[in-house]
C-alpha cells in the first residue's frame, strides 16, 4: 500500500467517527473549479461543495492529496469532465473507496476528435498514453456548457428526489443565462473581421469556441498538457503563423507564459493577454465563475483583434 493509500485510509477512519451535521446538506466534489461553478449554479444552497483543482490549477497533471480522497470518500455525488481530462481521477477513487455516484457531466456533449489521435497523462509519476482520439475540454462551446448542467441537475435530483424542484429551477434559470451568452459570443466574433480572427496559444484547449464560434487557434501543445512541447512542435506552429496571418499570442492563466512569449517573439507578434483555458480564476479576479471566465476570453480576444 502507498503512503497517499495509508493517510487517505487513516484520516477517513477519523473523520467517519465525527458527528453529523443536523441539517446536512447534499456533499458534492467537483474536480476541478469550472465543474465546480456549474455545480454551485445549480445546488445553490443545498449543496456543500468542495472542489479539487482549484483556481488557477491545471487538472492535467494535478496530484491528489490525502484530503482529497477524505472528502471523496464522503461525497454523495461526484461530478467528472471525464474523457480522459483528469489524469488522477482513477487512483483517487480507489483511493478513497467511495460509494458515491461518479457523474461524467459531459456524457451527450458534442465531443470532438484529439487532432493528434491521443495525448499523454501522469500516472503515480509515469507518462502514459491513450489512444482515445477525444478532446475534453467540452466546457468552451457554451452549447456543450448547457449540457453539463443538464446533467448535473439529473444527478442531484436522484441523489436528492425532495430537491429537484429547486435543482431543476436553478437549472431552468441558468440556462436562460448561457442562451444569453452564447449570442453575446456570436455577435462579438461576427464582429471580428474574418482575417484577424486566426490566434495562439499554449495548449489545444479551445477546438470548441473555434468550432461553434468561428475562430481559429493554433497550438505547438496538443490537448493535454502533460507533456512540454519540442522545438520541432514550436517551430511548426511559428511556420503556421506566417501561413495563416496570426494577430495576437496568447497566454493561459493555468501555466507559465514563457512558451508563448517565446512564440510571439520569434514569429514577431504580441501578446495579446491572457486566456482562461481549464479553471476559473480566484473569486477576486476576473473569471471567478463560467460566464466570467467566457466573457472575460471574448474582451482579450475583441481587443487583440482590433474590433
Amino acid at each position: 500500500m502507498t503512503l497517499f493509500k495509508k493517510l487517505a485510509s487513516a484520516l477517513i477512519v477519523i473523520t467517519f467517527m465525527l458527528p453529523a451535521s443536523a441539517a446536512e446538506k447534499l456533499n458534492v466534489i467537483a474536480s476541478f473549479s469550472i465543474l465546480g461553478d456549474f455545480a454551485q449554479k445549480v445546488g445553490g444552497d443545498r449543496i456543500e461543495l468542495r472542489t479539487i483543482v482549484g483556481p488557477d490549477s491545471d487538472a492535467h497533471v494535478y496530484e491528489p492529496k490525502p484530503a482529497d480522497a477524505i472528502a471523496v470518500a464522503k461525497a454523495d455525488v461526484v461530478l467528472v469532465n471525464g474523457l480522459l481530462f483528469e489524469g488522477f481521477l482513477q487512483r483517487l477513487i480507489e483511493a478513497s473507496g467511495t460509494s458515491a455516484a461518479v457523474v461524467e457531466v459531459s456524457k451527450g456533449a458534442e465531443i470532438l476528435n484529439d487532432p493528434a489521435g491521443g495525448h499523454y497523462h501522469y500516472n503515480g509519476g509515469k507518462a502514459v498514453f491513450h489512444e482515445a482520439p477525444l478532446d475534453p475540454h467540452a466546457w468552451q462551446s457554451v452549447a456543450n456548457a448547457k449540457v453539463y448542467v443538464k446533467n448535473i441537475q439529473e444527478a442531484f435530483c436522484k441523489a436528492d428526489a425532495e430537491g429537484c424542484p429547486a435543482y431543476q429551477a436553478n437549472a431552468k434559470s441558468y440556462d436562460a443565462e448561457l442562451d444569453a451568452l452564447d449570442k453575446e459570443i456570436r455577435e462579438t466574433v461576427a464582429s471580428i473581421p474574418q482575417d484577424r480572427r486566426v490566434f495562439v496559444v499554449a495548449h489545444n484547449a479551445f477546438r470548441y469556441f473555434e468550432h461553434d464560434y468561428g475562430v481559429t487557434f493554433l497550438a505547438p501543445q496538443g490537448v493535454s498538457t502533460d507533456s512540454e512541447a519540442s522545438a520541432a512542435d514550436v517551430a511548426g506552429v511559428v511556420r503556421e503563423i506566417a501561413g495563416q496571418r496570426a494577430t495576437a499570442v496568447f497566454a493561459e492563466n493555468i501555466s507559465n507564459s514563457r512558451l508563448v512569449e517565446q512564440i510571439a517573439s520569434e514569429a514577431g507578434l504580441k501578446l495579446g493577454g491572457s486566456l482562461y483555458s481549464d479553471a476559473l480564476s480566484k473569486p477576486d479576479g476576473k473569471a471567478a465563475t463560467y460566464i466570467d471566465m467566457m466573457r472575460s476570453n471574448l474582451a482579450t480576444i475583441r481587443d487583440a483583434a482590433g474590433s
